[in-house]
């Protein structure tokens, strides 16, 4: 689940930043693992829902978008938000948590693996549920939140840096 202040990726702002500078960001594995990113407004409809539902009471309910992207997309999608293109460097999940053990325990515990979740039981108890943000929309909000203030553009000098590290050593082109 994100708002417009989330990125969904390691790094974040500095992510964006490269890519604004035409320079190369690294997606772990080839990029296609699918991810299921739910804008915070759809994920409240139910939750909202659900709270004080009778039959929804001990039980547990997946809230999540039925849009699933492949971390490719996502990466491009935050590109094209930010009016550029997204380089992308494929480097495989063991080999960055060789060189990060936080991001490598993220990707190799999660997102490394595509995650699809069935919404057919939230949809039977909570029917005005419709995740009906995409995530092109929700990259566009977030950019925008970070462009309305200079002061949020921070980067982070120690990924980028590794980041510049990883690309010289597994994509020297």
């Amino acid at each position: 689940t994100y708002d417009q202040t989330l990125l969904p990726m390691r790094g974040r702002y500095t992510v964006v930043n490269r890519m604004r500078q035409g320079k190369k960001v690294v997606v772990h594995g080839d990029g296609t693992s699918l991810w299921t990113l739910t804008h915070h407004r759809d994920f409240a409809v139910g939750f909202v829902g659900l709270l004080g539902h009778p039959a929804a009471i001990g039980d547990t309910f997946h809230i999540t978008s039925d849009e699933s992207l492949s971390w490719n997309q996502i990466f491009q999608q935050v590109a094209a938000a930010a009016g550029a293109k997204a380089n992308i460097v494929h480097i495989p999940s063991d080999t960055i948590a060789h060189h990060d053990a936080d991001w490598g325990d993220s990707l190799l515990g999660d997102k490394a693996h595509s995650m699809i979740f069935d919404n057919s039981k939230i949809k039977r108890l909570v029917p005005e549920f419709e995740a009906k943000i995409p995530f092109w929309q929700g990259a566009k909000e977030i950019i925008a939140w970070y462009d309305a203030d200079p002061a949020r553009q921070t980067t982070d000098p120690a990924f980028d840096q590794l980041l510049d590290d990883l690309i010289a050593r597994y994509d020297p082109v």
